[in-house]
């Protein structure tokens, strides 16, 4: 049993505790304090109200534990992971805060920290897939990630929904996306090149461009590579409209008086306009495509599917389930000492390591949350 802290108790932190809680002594923290009694009323975590924006406050508050989760918003992340790893803990951090997280690994392995970063949905299993077939393939010639949060209920105009921030979302509709074609990282405007894609189980979605790849840029040596956004079809006109028309920038303007920016008065709008009710229910829809030469010298396509469903029992999410559950088995990789390597490790690191993508997909096999796998093979390689 080790002591572990997760800092914040939002939608995905607070399942992560919930699940580690079983087997380990947990503590969760975060600046509001109903939130925390709300969270984990009838559940075994202690709780610890904290304004985490304070980087002393962050350092001071993981020294008794052994180690540490990362769930708070982006623009708090790569602050807080600097700090826990001063302060010399091993940590799992799901932060996807903007920075590259790798600037980071010269301090990490300074202070004898493993810090396991981006460790959720995607990023974080869509690497670990990438990551295992990497190791175990001759060669790895392509690389696919498609994945969406969805309400199971399409309502117009937007047909979506959000389990977290709307300006979280928005920044996927506005930072270029860069892809690698030929072998090089290229750009594209976010929201471009929509393509119709059916899934099992859902139907017809739309996939685009976003900005997803992240540490697969500097890790993966893989001449096509690329991550696109699942929603239902329409939504990425409507937000490229929003986009084109300014509804998305920080350049502050001038209303009845008062300096605010569009971004602000856009979010406040789309806030309720996103949230899901109480009780309502979304999905998780990904397919990772691993194309190459496998180990036996054919031609290999693996397709990974995954369909998740809010969990009625238990009223959670299924972002909250597919990410929060992947990053406590993150965590039990390192309660457990079956991933030990020090410095800043993203998860195409610890999906290469023999077992712990073994390990991973099993605990997330016994919380209902299934990858289904697909393997064809053509001719030998000339």
């Amino acid at each position: 049993m080790k002591k572990i802290i997760v800092l914040g108790a939002g939608l995905i932190g607070k399942e992560a505790a919930k699940d580690l809680s079983s087997r380990h002594e947990v503590t969760a923290a975060d600046r509001v304090g109903d939130a925390l009694v709300r969270a984990f009323s009838g559940v075994d975590v202690r709780t610890i109200q904290v304004d985490l924006t304070d980087p002393g406050a962050v350092r001071r508050v993981v020294e008794p534990f052994d180690l540490v989760v990362g769930a708070l918003p982006g623009f708090l992340g790569r602050g807080a992971l600097e700090e826990v790893i001063r302060a010399g803990k091993d940590v799992v951090d799901i932060a996807f805060f903007p920075e590259d997280p790798l600037e980071l690994d010269n301090l990490a392995l300074e202070s004898g920290v493993t810090a396991i970063v981006d460790f959720g949905l995607a990023p974080g299993m869509s690497n670990c897939l990438l990551g295992f077939h990497a190791a175990g393939m001759k060669r790895v010639d392509r690389f696919e990630c498609l994945v969406g949060g969805l309400p199971r209920d399409r309502e117009c105009p937007f047909e979506y929904k959000a389990v977290f921030s709307p300006r979280d979302v928005i920044e996927e509709y506005t930072r270029p996306a860069r892809l690698v074609e030929k072998g090089e990282v290229v750009v594209r405007p976010a929201l471009s090149e929509v393509e119709r894609v059916r899934f099992e189980g859902v139907g017809e979605l739309e996939a685009f461009n976003t900005d997803g790849l992240r540490t697969l840029l500097h890790t993966m040596r893989v001449p096509e590579m690329r991550e696109k956004t699942l929603r239902y079809p329409g939504h990425a006109s409507h937000m490229r409209s929003m986009r084109e028309a300014g509804f998305f920038s920080t350049e502050p303007i001038e209303l009845s008086g008062a300096s605010v920016t569009p971004l602000d008065f856009t979010t406040r709008l789309l806030f309720p306009a996103w949230k899901l009710g109480p009780g309502e229910e979304d999905l998780t829809v990904m397919r990772v495509t691993v194309q190459g030469i496998g180990e036996h010298g054919k031609a290999e396509t693996v397709v990974y599917d995954l369909l998740d469903r809010y969990d009625t029992e238990g009223g959670v999410t299924s972002m909250a389930r597919t990410t929060g559950y992947a990053c406590a088995a993150a965590v039990e990789l390192l309660a457990r000492g079956l991933f030990a390597r020090k410095g800043v490790c993203p998860p195409e690191i610890v999906g290469a390591q023999a077992g712990c993508l073994d390990f991973i997909l099993s605990h997330l096999h016994e919380r209902g949350v299934v990858y289904r796998k697909t393997v064809t093979r053509d001719k030998p390689d000339s």
